[in-house]
């Protein structure tokens, strides 16, 4: 790893590697500094709350032990919340929890969801336009959906797509399966109450009133490619991650990150890598915007994370060391997400992060080096 300790934003880094039942928070030397020993491998990822407890989903069923096709991804089924040293204090069984999931300030949690009885009915089915055609899953296309849940684990909000999306708006990319609709894979509770989503097989963002469900706000048809993890920041923008595949234009893969004014919906900053192939997730991938303006970025299919200037410069380089097998796929250092933390956050207030209790592990994999400026990116103003 690599970092220019004068321009990063200063802090901890969360990350939860695909298969591993292992949480790291590392600083920014690539030091480990807290190890959280899960009790089943990762759901996709994990997040601190500011009681210092971490919040993830856990993988405990997977599309074949539920009798799906492998089009349905991002399996936890198991949201669990355990404290600094690891203890339990709240779960929730959800078997078709997937991909994203919210604690809300009211101590609420927010998910996405498919659920056997939210199938598109078949009338709007014929509708939808786009997909391979055929490929519906057992002559059914399955419907995604939001579930909100209190501390107890009842549900107190729901929201499932084919009642307010439009099959003919809301179609699905050309070359996607046509067992889901449209396949929410972010789920992310905004300042005014509403919901921020992202729906990967329609290439678009959407914002869905709370009170009535309706779709309020749509971007991204044209623009975006699979994309993943569409987030609000403190300056009233959306970042999102544009993954990049089924992109409309003739050109080579890559990846970017995308900011996009919703007043205006223009984009008023990207980045890209110099040249853009060398920045490219498939699949998953996420994006963090930091206090000082930088952006961390998860490159999950390379287990690769770096921060990047609003100028594009890349002043901190992290390549996930920790190697798990999952699945099919044999050893891999994937990752969904990662996040960093100031040290002022209230969840590391009075932690013990002192590097030296994990001195073995960061001697196998923790080698810094400070890094010269690094212009391999690039800015978009609007």
């Amino acid at each position: 790893m690599s970092h220019d300790p004068a321009r990063v934003f200063k802090g901890y880094t969360l990350f939860w590697p695909m298969g591993s039942h292992d949480a790291w928070l590392i600083d920014m030397e690539g030091r480990v500094v807290h190890r959280w020993r899960m009790p089943h491998p990762a759901g996709l990822h994990a997040v601190l709350l500011p009681n210092g407890n971490l919040l993830g989903a856990c993988q405990v069923v997977h599309s074949s032990t539920l009798g799906l096709p492998q089009w349905f991804s991002g399996f936890g089924g198991l949201l669990i919340e355990v404290d600094w040293e690891g203890n339990i204090v709240w779960e929730h069984e959800a078997p078709y929890q997937n991909h994203d999931f919210n604690r809300l300030e009211n101590g609420n949690t927010i998910y996405t969801t498919w659920r056997p009885e939210g199938k598109v009915p078949p009338e709007t089915a014929a509708r939808l336009k786009g997909g391979l055609p055929g490929t519906e899953f057992n002559g059914e296309i399955w419907g995604d959906s939001f579930v909100e849940v209190d501390p107890r684990g009842e549900v107190v909000w729901e929201w499932l797509d084919c009642e307010h999306l439009d099959p003919e708006i809301d179609a699905l990319g050309p070359l996607v399966p046509r067992t889901q609709w449209p396949y929410i894979n972010s789920v992310y509770p905004l300042p005014d109450g509403n919901v921020l989503a992202s729906l990967r097989y329609s290439c678009t963002v959407v914002i869905i009133d709370r009170a009535t469900g309706d779709i309020i706000w749509r971007w991204g048809r044209g623009e975006l490619g699979n994309q993943h993890d569409a987030r609000w920041t403190d300056d009233g923008t959306i970042l999102v991650f544009d993954n990049g595949t089924h992109r409309d234009e003739y050109s080579p893969n890559y990846s970017r990150i995308v900011e996009v004014d919703p007043a205006t919906k223009k984009i008023v900053w990207e980045y890209r890598s110099n040249p853009p192939t060398e920045f490219f997730s498939a699949v998953m991938g996420g994006q963090d915007r930091l206090p000082n303006g930088n952006t961390l970025i998860c490159e999950s299919l390379t287990g690769r994370l770096f921060e990047v200037t609003r100028s594009g410069d890349k002043v901190w380089e992290y390549a996930n060391p920790f190697y798990h097998k999952w699945y099919h796929h044999g050893f891999i250092n994937l990752m969904y997400r990662a996040y960093r933390y100031g040290p002022d956050f209230p969840g590391l207030d009075g932690k013990d992060l002192d590097p030296d209790r994990y001195k073995w592990i960061n001697r196998l994999y923790a080698k810094g080096k400070t890094m010269g400026v690094s212009r391999e990116g690039g800015r978009k103003d609007g």
